[in-house]
């Protein structure tokens, strides 16, 4: 696929009609709120047997929306005695948590890294090994439509949620330096980066790469790739329902995030990506309101963005956001 959106100077400004909800803040409050009367209870179990002489691994539970479990890792460079700047890391739609020597990149950094879990993925790729307990009403196969009739039921408030939570159980460990903390993932991954980004303060960086989540009105007419493309199935199907489906989708559109964002941001974006079409990246960019933001640009690349050469670049850019102070 050659270039298809809209051309780069186009990009820099394009703003999104996303509509913001009156209530969001409200809606986010209360949801949080829920989330936090259950206790955090963030379990760090020692884990052998890996193989890995480098690291030290932990197998992580702990209360994510709604009291529920959720798995994580929790890996630090072998022996660290004192406390750490974190990377929490989320990940693509589909992917699970997988095994703890996929996740090596930040700990040979010199930094703790915490991986989360995805409630009811990881059937895809990767392994997952956290259930999503909670039911929905119909919806098209795949997670974009669960609860999609109402923002109280969808799926996404509960994985935003755990993700706040995610950074809550990094923060508690003791080797863990809490006010250098990092948020990162690509494509789903993205989007709850850029959700955290809003909803918690404090961070020291977030890091999305070809986000996914942002700028709903455009990603689903835009697009015919999944996971998009759920929602224009499950409307070809529940006809007449366009106003209920958006009006649910702007509570966790992440234009709307991103308008709330304060820490330093480093974004990335494929301009061949059919997945998450560029405009609706830029769209979160343009949004996010911290000044100190860059965003990284893959001319000729689709969904894979820039892959190693973007991990290379936020081996550059994270550690100045991490280590200063």
């Amino acid at each position: 696929m050659a270039l298809f959106d809209l051309p780069q100077d186009e990009l820099r400004s394009y703003r999104s009609r996303s509509v913001e909800p009156e209530d969001f803040d409200q809606f986010w409050a209360k949801t949080l709120a829920e989330t936090r009367s259950h206790d955090l209870d963030a379990r760090f179990e020692p884990v052998t047997g890996t193989g890995l002489t480098a690291v030290d691994v932990y197998d992580v539970t702990f209360a994510g929306f709604g009291g529920h479990p959720v798995k994580g890792w929790f890996i630090l460079p072998a022996g660290t005695a004192e406390p750490l700047p974190v990377v929490v890391e989320f990940i693509g739609y589909g992917g699970g948590r997988g095994l703890p020597h996929t996740h090596l990149l930040w700990p040979a950094a010199g930094f703790a890294h915490f991986v989360m879990d995805t409630r009811g993925q990881g059937s895809g790729w990767g392994g997952g090994d956290t259930p999503d307990p909670v039911g929905s009403g119909p919806a098209y196969p795949g997670f974009m439509t669960r609860g999609i009739e109402d923002p109280h039921a969808y799926y996404y408030r509960r994985v935003f949620a755990d993700a706040v939570r995610a950074v809550e159980a990094a923060r508690s460990h003791e080797l863990v330096d809490a006010a250098r903390t990092a948020v990162i993932g690509g494509s789903q991954g993205g989007g709850i980066t850029i959700a955290v980004g809003g909803l918690v303060p404090g961070l020291a960086a977030i890091a999305p790469d070809v986000p996914f989540l942002c700028d709903f009105p455009r990603a689903t007419t835009h697009t015919n790739r999944a996971p998009y493309r759920e929602i224009g199935s499950y409307l070809g199907t529940h006809r007449g329902r366009d106003a209920d489906v958006y009006r649910t989708l702007a509570y966790f559109d992440g234009v709307h995030f991103a308008a709330r964002g304060r820490a330093p941001a480093m974004f990335s974006v494929a301009l061949e990506d059919e997945t998450c079409p560029p405009s609706t990246v830029f769209a979160a960019f343009n949004a996010w309101s911290a000044q100190d933001k860059q965003i990284e640009i893959y001319t000729f690349n689709d969904h894979e963005g820039g892959g190693p050469f973007q991990e290379a670049a936020k081996l550059r850019w994270l550690p100045e956001r991490l280590t200063a102070g």
